[in-house]
């Protein structure tokens, strides 16, 4: 079709100016092909905003390939070209064509030539927040779109002017790309054409208050680059190819409350270096590997990631996420975390993710002040920052960023398999007057100090992790005595699977950290877990917490000489897997590692070639192994009937027994924990039955590095009472050590 280009006065000086200094809240109503009404006649103008252009033509490929070029008309220096076609009055498809003043030429398609993509059906539900599938909306996302391949880009800005996409494509220029407003919903869309995986992008927002100008990270981008640098990047998280569907099919079994779950939490930044290369970090890929064989060797169930959500600080151990949607490239693509995920799930390894919905830090590029106004955060400091840490907090209360943080919990279980979320700071959550001092804080409407909005996006989040992921877990780190944590949410609780029993860990680590011949005036430290032991679904943590900002190492924690201080580290693992609940143990200390946790180098695996260390390791081992074959130890963990006291009292010699008990009662073990460094010899403890009581681990063993004091492979329980029992056994224990004895079962 001959088309002769002419200059058309259509677009206006307003529009002309707008589009060219980047400040038209509408740029799909001038820019791209438009219908053009002039008097009686009708017309087609093609507007483009080509400021690298010398030249440009409209490519009308009506006619099919290769395309007739017309001239475009430069109307304003800084590069605003228009085409008009006379006799064109219905749409067709064209590329642009520029020549640059450098004298390079080449040809694209024009993105404002497509129709949204977004559905009035998507912009309702993100608009209400009920569309927990944003991730699939929202961000940047490669597709076809009338038939072209591109990225759709979206994003929520409801107080924003003016929202461009910038990056490498266009010379990170905010005036090339703006987007399209949709309207109420404060969301902004365009599709760019013939972007493909690996684009670097930010959303460049100009707010419509005081023209505040940023440049932001995408809230739901998939991927970023490796920091000190801030921008997201285009991956298509949907296209890897899994292999874990047995684990998949199995794994709500395998999670039940009556099931095993030992944890070994990781820093994926330092539990192993390549120290010969420049302590550079090991791959997801590598990871996944090495981290197989180590949790194989040693016999965990699951592995707890710390935050691997993309953060600008190293130090923050990815507490002060920026990228909620993205794993951190510091370990290589998300298709590598997906192989990684893969790997464990091949191996019959549960992963749980440190998940932070309680803050967010104030960095330029992300969350906080998005559009120039407090979008994701409390305008009130008293509601919307933590001062301890330096970081906002969400506004629980607003749909948007609720179905923000619901939305990234069933990313991480449906995009990456994830078996569990670990919710760290619920307490901060869950209470107004968290770390605040009187004034500092704004009550809720009753007059309390209970956040209110925070509990009922909690109960929400398990509710709706629980019914779209039957098995999946949900794990508080809670620290108070808030009621019900890990009861249903229909009976009045938070409704998470399992929280974290702080006052367990704080208790023994007190009680341990004495000198033996003071421990019994502190008995009533060991005992007291018991009270409330079964109010909630209590796991048992010795957690990266415990081994940091100068609080030593747990072996370093140990009273006494080197002997001491490893028979009471095995003494302590030893009451850990005996106690009810699960287990969790944080890297290096499988080794007794002797320094406290550093976040920039390698857990110390040259301690293994010492005997005592590599004893340790042996007994954590030998631990899981037992924990996992014998259901005694684990299927009755929150209920009275899989526990009872042996011997209680016995506060003068620092000695405990129990009974754990399967939900076949005959089934059980005794529990004897000696917290001396005296042998008890012929120490008498009570059993309900007679027989042979085989001795099935002794953290005394030569093997763990002990003294081998024990009971040749177990003892006879005599047919003498003792304690209020029929039976009795008498045993040799040994110092600072713990039995395991089997019950022999009914014949």
């Amino acid at each position: 079709m001959a088309v002769k280009s002419v200059k058309t006065p259509s677009t206006s000086v307003d529009d002309l100016n707008r589009i060219v200094h980047a400040n038209h809240w509408a740029p799909f109503s001038v820019l791209g092909s438009h219908e053009l009404k002039e008097g009686t006649s009708t017309a087609r103008v093609i507007r483009a905003f080509l400021p690298e252009a010398k030249r440009a033509w409209v490519v009308d490929l009506s006619g099919g390939e290769p395309g007739v070029r017309v001239p475009m008309e430069s109307i304003h220096p800084d590069g605003f070209y228009v085409a008009l076609f006379p006799t064109q009055t219905a749409p067709f498809p064209y590329r642009l064509a520029v020549e640059s003043h450098e004298g390079f030429s080449w040809e694209f398609v024009d993105p404002y030539q497509f129709a949204p993509v977004l559905s009035d059906f998507d912009l309702h539900l993100l608009g209400e927040g009920t569309h927990y599938r944003n991730f699939e909306r929202l961000g940047a996302h490669l597709r076809q779109h009338e038939g072209v391949a591109g990225v759709h880009f979206a994003v929520w800005a409801p107080n924003a002017e003016r929202v461009s996409v910038i990056g490498n494509f266009n010379h990170w220029d905010g005036r090339r790309h703006p987007m399209r407003s949709c309207g109420a919903t404060g969301i902004w869309e365009i599709f760019i054409p013939e972007l493909s995986q690996g684009e670097v992008y930010k959303f460049e927002i100009k707010s419509q208050v005081q023209g505040y100008l940023v440049k932001k990270s995408d809230p739901y981008g998939f991927s970023a680059e490796l920091r000190p640098e801030t921008a997201s990047v285009v991956w298509d998280v949907t296209r890897f190819d899994w292999h874990d569907d047995d684990w998949m099919r199995d794994r709500q079994k395998a999670q039940s409350l009556q099931s095993p779950l030992a944890i070994y939490e990781v820093h994926l930044g330092s539990w192993k270096r390549k120290t010969e290369e420049g302590n550079r970090f090991l791959t997801y890929r590598e990871l996944a590997d090495q981290l197989v064989e180590h949790l194989k060797e040693t016999n965990f169930t699951h592995i707890e990631l710390m935050p691997i959500n993309e953060h600008p600080f190293d130090g923050s151990w990815g507490y002060q996420p920026v990228g909620y949607f993205a794993p951190t490239s510091r370990f290589g693509t998300p298709d590598d975390f997906a192989y990684f995920i893969d790997t464990l799930h091949r191996h019959g390894i549960g992963v749980i993710l440190d998940w932070v919905p309680a803050h967010f830090p104030r960095d330029v590029h992300g969350l906080g002040f998005f559009d120039g106004t407090h979008l994701y955060e409390h305008e009130d400091p008293r509601l919307g920052e933590h001062r301890d840490w330096g970081t906002k907090i969400f506004n629980y209360g607003r749909p948007e960023v609720r179905n923000f943080l619901l939305g990234n919990a069933l990313f991480w279980l449906e995009r990456y398999h994830i078996d569990g979320l670990r919710v760290d700071a619920v307490a901060s959550m869950l209470y107004l007057d968290y770390s605040r001092k009187p004034g500092e804080w704004v009550p809720n409407i009753h007059g309390g100090n209970e956040n209110l909005e925070a509990i009922d996006f909690i109960k929400r989040l398990n509710e709706l992790c629980h019914a779209e992921h039957p098995g999946v877990l949900t794990i508080a780190e809670e620290s108070t005595s808030w009621s019900g944590v890990s009861r249903p949410t229909y009976l009045g609780g938070l409704g998470f699977s399992l929280k974290w029993n702080m006052g367990w860990m704080n208790d023994t680590l007190e009680y341990m950290s004495k000198d033996p011949v003071f421990r019994k005036y502190e008995h009533g430290a060991l005992t007291f877990s018991m009270i409330y032991a079964f109010n909630e679904n209590f796991l048992l943590p010795l957690s990266h917490d415990e081994v940091v900002h100068g609080k030593g190492s747990l072996l370093d924690k140990m009273p006494g000489d080197l002997w001491q201080k490893f028979a009471n580290l095995r003494l302590l693992y030893g009451y850990m897997y005996g106690h009810p609940g699960k287990k969790l143990l944080f890297m290096g200390d499988e080794i007794a590692q002797w320094r406290e946790w550093g976040h920039d180098t390698s857990i110390d695996w040259h301690l293994l070639q010492w005997p005592d260390h590599q004893g340790i390791k042996n007994l954590v081992s030998d631990l899981n192994a037992m924990y996992r074959s014998d259901p005694a130890l684990y299927e009755v963990d929150f209920e009275w009937q899989g526990f009872e006291w042996l011997e209680l009292h016995d506060w003068e010699n620092s000695v405990l027994a129990f009974l754990r008990s399967a939900k076949d009662p005959g089934d059980s073990i005794v529990v004897v924990c000696n917290f001396t460094p005296v042998v008890r010899e012929d120490y008498r403890v009570g059993v309900p039955s007679g027989g042979f009581y085989r001795e099935i681990l002794n953290t005394d063993s030569q093997r763990y590095g002990g003294s081998n004091v024990g009971n040749q492979g177990g003892v006879w329980a005599r047919h003498e009472s003792h304690a209020g029992r029929p039976y009795h056994l008498s045993l040799r224990i040994p110092p600072m050590g713990v039995l395991f004895l089997k019950m022999p079962t009914a014949s």
